[in-house]
């Protein structure tokens, strides 16, 4: 089980479209196994996961370590994870957050959960973000060696820096012209 995985599907989930059935299978998409079986209700236990889950990174994008730990212990509690072992023979074994019989929303909850409870274990409580971005607010996982992660994508990051040299091209040109005005 990948759980660096699992923690950023998570973040993908919250950033995802369920308003309903649709878009969640159109979310499924690279998942076919679980496109069937998506339901209404999978689609309105997510929407309310997601809310929940926002909390968590809203939490960490402030620093706010004892609110992520509190929030993801409440969300564990409250959406219980059965792991069990698997695999096809006695060289690939391997655990799975849920099993196949699980509702869809059942089976991504546990995986957002446990990958975010992980990550948060092994690389700290900080570790999710909220974009910078003025025009985005999805959200994301810092993986990077500094935690210096401050967008959700190199589209965001890329808008972010254009916007900011055109400001300081703005002022300095502005500032320009107000010595030009004084000469």
């Amino acid at each position: 089980m990948d759980f660096l995985r699992y923690a950023e599907r998570g973040a993908q989930l919250i950033n995802a479209d369920v308003s309903d059935v649709d878009a969640l299978r159109a979310f499924l998409a690279d998942r076919d196994w679980l496109v069937e079986q998506a339901t209404d209700k999978d689609a309105a236990t997510l929407r309310r996961l997601q809310r929940e889950l926002r909390r968590v990174f809203e939490a960490s994008d402030t620093g706010d370590e004892s609110a992520v730990v509190n929030r993801l212990n409440e969300l564990l509690a409250k959406h219980p994870v059965t792991p069990y072992i698997a695999g096809h023979d006695s060289q690939s074994w391997h655990l799975h957050v849920s099993d196949r019989q699980s509702s869809v929303a059942d089976l991504l909850s546990a995986e957002a959960l446990m990958g975010l409870a992980i990550l948060v274990c092994d690389l700290g409580a900080t570790r999710l973000g909220v974009c910078q971005d003025d025009k985005c607010d999805n959200v994301f996982v810092d993986t990077s060696p500094n935690r210096s992660r401050r967008y959700c994508s190199d589209r965001c990051s890329s808008r972010a820096n254009v916007a900011a040299y055109r400001a300081r091209r703005k002022a300095e040109a502005a500032a320009g012209d107000a010595t030009e005005g004084t000469a």
